[in-house]
């Protein structure tokens, strides 16, 4: 009865501070609770009666009774102070529901547009294209069925179990482990702030694609309108307008400048657009997610289409069907399978616990940790053809204007003599000058071969389709290039920075709740004014955010993304695994679990989480120290004096880079 009396005085005091909250139904409230007083009252009343009569006649027999007036004087003396003395601190607390997703398709959309990122769908093309091709696709699904759907299928429960955000979850399952939870949440943060950025940049290219032609196209005249930029004619326009115009950046990362102004607006826009997305709650949010993931893939769809009737589409589909037997001997190529996955399923971020701590606990969990990365998985091999595809058509049009630039350079070393006239080409290119100009070329003796390629480079289609590099620039450097050479480049390039918006926003959406989320469990007087709070932080993001705008800017993100983040994500889903296995509180989410699904967990799953996992996890973190020990820490920058982009050394300095980026000194 103490107990019962206890329990109802919290639900009291719940009740009563429920009923000062603005907003609150506090008449329905309020009656509930005096009639649920009432009647527990009358009842106990009632019960304490006998029980004083039973106990009255057991030691003295011919006492008298004591009547059910007497009794309740007594009862109400003893128990109802207990039900009514609450802490002024909990009388104060208005108590939060915390929203849910509508349904669960809005919450599946939500995990496939967090684990949808560009940079994730670009490297997984770059690791089939340099690790083996179709032994690398075989390696990364063993991979992601071994260690990431159980890693996929953990964070989504604990997030549904725990009902708290990333740092609360493991603060719960045990407080040892509490540190985990705070380094994710920093990398996220970070990640969150370069993401913004990115989208910046995005932002920007999309609001100059309603030009035509495209600015990226043709370098641009001088203010005399004598001829083009100087600086434009010695590279391409693409770099021009992505170095000079874009990012205005610097020669180097010691360069320091102010924020460029043209991508502060950018910035400030992509993070009005977040705050538009999720400020007016979390039903909001998932029918915007809804329209986001659905017309990503429809754009995509799209491009497959257009990107197979290319010219030069064969020749890049081409290393799609490539095979490499002996890659599946390379450690590397493993080490680059096991990053990949952890990298396309967004796992150690969070994200993927706050997004599932909006949804009712369900026994289909695992089914839908199945679902998402099957999804994932889907998406990067339907954009795998496109990206092949238009690599192979940039590869070909570039090879075709180099050929063009070489017969127009000959001819005129023929006409001043320099050459003699066996060397003239052909002058007529038109319909396929790389095939005519190989033609021509192979016609030659050897000893005219050897003076025609001392004063012209030789243009070499498949070179110049593996010049590509493993970096989030691809996106505006290649695929821009290649865009301009479509019939059509400003409606075909608008519409691929609308894809790669969407993309980026899905994702920037899971990011977010992750950081709101995990702040609002800590510091729980915010949850009574989220929109501000959501306001807040994003406004210290975008202050935050400037930091990578300035000149050197995008040479801090290339290092972070090279660098930096995987090894820390490694770190903390490790702890997560030991956290579940290994922490005293770990068998009663074993327990939940089985509750939750009717019938114990399987065996399988708690032996990958418990021993598998780990030893994969560690192999891996190994290996890439291993690797980041031997690479030099570079970059690409831009050189105004020689107008290209030879890669730099950080010297900044050198100790401090040492220091900050390889792992072996920290």
């Amino acid at each position: 009865i103490t107990t019962d009396a206890q329990a109802s005085g919290t639900s009291l005091a719940k009740v009563s501070s429920a009923e000062s909250s603005p907003g609150s139904h506090a008449l329905e409230d309020k009656g509930t609770a005096t009639w649920s007083l009432t009647a527990w009252v009358s009842e106990v009343q009632a019960f304490e009666a006998r029980a004083v009569r039973a106990q009255a006649r057991a030691s003295h027999p011919k006492a008298t009774p004591v009547t059910e007036a007497e009794a309740a004087p007594v009862l109400k003396q003893r128990l109802l102070p207990e039900k009514v003395q609450v802490p002024e601190k909990e009388k104060s607390e208005v108590l939060i529901t915390r929203p849910f997703w509508s349904n669960k398709a809005e919450y599946l959309l939500a995990q496939m547009g967090y684990t949808m990122r560009p940079a994730s769908l670009w490297s997984f093309c770059y690791l089939w294209l340099h690790s083996g091709g179709g032994i690398f696709l075989i390696i990364y699904i063993f991979l992601l069925f071994l260690i990431g759907i159980p890693l996929l299928f953990l964070e989504m429960a604990a997030g549904q179990r725990m009902r708290q955000g990333n740092i609360g979850v493991w603060k719960v399952i045990s407080p040892w482990i509490g540190g985990v939870g705070y380094t994710s949440f920093m990398v996220c943060f970070i990640n969150g702030l370069f993401l913004n950025v990115v989208t910046a940049w995005i932002l920007f290219y999309l609001s100059q694609s309603f030009q035509y032609p495209v600015p990226w196209e043709k370098c641009p005249l001088l203010e005399n309108a004598s001829g083009f930029d100087p600086e434009c004619a010695r590279t391409t326009p693409t770099l021009y307008f992505w170095y000079r115009m874009t990012l205005k950046a610097s020669d180097s990362i010691e360069d320091d400048g102010p924020p460029v102004f043209s991508l502060c607006l950018p910035l400030f826009l992509s993070v009005c657009l977040l705050g538009v997305f999720m400020l007016n709650g979390l039903k909001w949010t998932g029918k915007v997610m809804c329209v986001l993931v659905s017309s990503s893939g429809l754009i995509m769809l799209c491009f497959v289409v257009r990107s197979i009737m290319l010219e030069g589409a064969v020749f890049g589909l081409h290393y799609m069907t490539i095979v490499k037997i002996s890659a599946i001997y390379n450690v590397n190529v493993w080490r680059g399978a096991g990053n990949q996955v952890l990298c396309s399923l967004g796992l150690g971020f969070g994200s993927i616990i706050s997004i599932a701590s909006h949804i009712q606990s369900s026994s289909s969990c695992l089914n839908d940790a199945v679902i998402v990365a099957l999804a994932n998985l889907i998406s990067m091999m339907l954009v795998t053809p496109f990206i092949f595809s238009v690599l192979g058509f940039w590869a070909t049009q570039l090879t075709h204007r180099c050929n063009e630039k070489n017969t127009e350079t000959l001819l005129n070393l023929v006409n001043m003599g320099i050459l003699p006239p066996e060397a003239q080409p052909p002058q007529n290119l038109i319909g396929n000058p790389t095939s005519i100009f190989t033609s021509w070329f192979n016609s030659l003796s050897n000893p005219i071969k050897k003076e025609v390629l001392s004063h012209v480079p030789e243009c070499n289609l498949e070179e110049q389709f593996l010049k590509i590099k493993e970096s989030t620039n691809f996106a505006f450097l290649a695929f821009v290039e290649a865009m301009s050479f479509i019939p059509g480049s400003v409606f075909w390039s608008f519409l691929f920075f609308l894809m790669l918006l969407n993309l980026e926003m899905s994702t920037m959406i899971g990011i977010m709740d992750s950081i709101i989320t995990s702040l609002q469990d800590i510091f729980i007087s915010v949850q009574k004014y989220t929109k501000l709070f959501t306001v807040v932080v994003l406004m210290i993001m975008f202050l935050c955010g400037l930091f990578f705008t300035r000149p050197s800017g995008s040479y801090y993100i290339r290092l972070l993304t090279d660098y930096w983040t995987i090894l820390p994500i490694i770190i903390v889903i490790i702890f997560e695994n030991l956290a579940v296995k290994w922490a005293r509180e770990a068998s009663s989410f074993f327990a939940d679990m089985a509750n939750l699904w009717g019938h114990p967990m399987y065996s399988i799953i708690r032996w990958l989480w418990s021993y598998l996992i780990p030893v994969v996890l560690l192999a891996l973190s190994v290996t890439t120290v291993f690797q980041l020990s031997l690479k030099n820490i570079t970059y690409l920058a831009w050189d105004s004096s020689t107008v290209s982009h030879p890669p730099q050394t950080p010297d900044l300095h050198r100790e401090w880079g040492a220091r900050f980026f390889n792992p072996l000194l920290v």
